[in-house]
């Protein structure tokens, strides 16, 4: 298995953190949360001609005919820039609701259960993706929503079971493959989270002066980063190689099917815990600062937070480690 990165893998990388960059400033981020659903279309209309919801489809299709492991890599950037609305779970519907993969179409994601439901991005969405036994794509249901989500940049909605109406019903093969690639998807956004919280508290540390010297010459503060950036490089390593063993087993059918499970689950926990980390470390490298709305090291830890409950959530992946012991 080889994890190295190859030209292709490293251009990608390069032309869209070029483009991030350039386009997703604080201020145009903060900007997309008075945005109904606080989805830009605009934005998500370049973000499709770049070929981000159709990465993994054939060409044939109109995708750039990627890998799973590719798409890991995009989705890191994404993280990394903060970049709001439910990307994921248009990404997974792009194969087979029309309008997902070239950006005219939002799909958000819920896990359906019997009870009422929250639901991100509501007024944003043109369809919902409800990852339930069967799983269906649906039309949008009403529902109210919350004044003072956790996530300011991930408005929600509260929406009650009974005004969920039928929908189409996604193939059972598909959906266990979706929900393999949706914890896969999710790990790789939290290690940008992640490096975007080491990025953003090495950059204070080196320019903020104290004593006469900059604080990140300090040796407690030395460790915490460390520890930070190490928790980083290690859920990286996790998410890359459980996604060369998906993508390898989506070309050829290598591994078992429950092994593939347990390595998502495993990448979607350590990169859990390295996006938390690394955003709590950001904040108290800034002291009181890191605590202000203006510093967004809690939007980063915020995010993570709120992915920890989003499709399968943390929970689910744990008992699917826990299972296979």
């Amino acid at each position: 298995m080889d994890l190295t990165l190859d030209d292709g893998q490293l251009a990608l990388q390069e032309e869209l953190r070029r483009f991030l960059t350039n386009e997703m400033t604080p201020e145009r981020r903060r900007a997309m949360s008075a945005e109904p659903g606080g989805v830009d279309r605009a934005f998500w209309l370049r973000l499709a001609e770049m070929g981000v919801f159709s990465l993994t489809l054939s060409e044939a299709a109109g995708g750039v005919g990627l890998g799973i492991d590719d798409a890991t890599i995009v989705f890191e950037e994404l993280g990394r820039a903060l970049v709001p609305g439910p990307l994921v779970a248009t990404f997974l519907a792009a194969g087979f609701v029309d309008g997902a993969a070239d950006g005219t179409i939002v799909v958000g994601a819920v896990d359906r259960g019997p009870e009422d439901l929250v639901v991100e991005h509501l007024e944003a969405l043109d369809r919902i993706l409800w990852s339930g036994d069967p799983a269906t794509v649906t039309d949008v249901p009403r529902g109210r929503l919350i004044t003072r989500p956790l996530d300011p940049t991930t408005p929600v909605s509260h929406v009650r079971a009974t005004d969920i109406g039928p929908g189409d019903t996604v193939d059972p093969a598909l959906r266990d493959g979706l929900l393999r690639h949706a914890s896969l998807l999710v790990a790789a956004f939290q290690v940008g989270l992640a490096q975007a919280a080491v990025d953003l508290a090495t950059d204070y540390a080196k320019s903020r002066q104290q004593f006469g010297r900059a604080i990140g010459s300090f040796q407690a503060l030395k460790h915490l980063l460390a520890d930070a950036a190490a928790a980083t490089d290690i859920a990286r390593a996790g998410v890359h190689a459980a996604a060369v063993a998906i993508n390898e087993h989506d070309d050829a059918d290598v591994e078992p099917v429950a092994r593939l499970d347990v390595l998502a689950a495993g990448a979607r926990i350590v990169a859990s815990r390295a996006a938390h980390v690394a955003a709590t470390t950001c904040i108290q490298v800034h002291g009181g600062m890191g605590y202000t709305w203006e510093v967004e090291a809690h939007l980063l830890l915020k995010r993570s937070m709120v992915l920890d409950q989003s499709l399968g959530g943390i929970a689910s992946a744990e008992r699917t480690v826990e299972e296979s012991l």
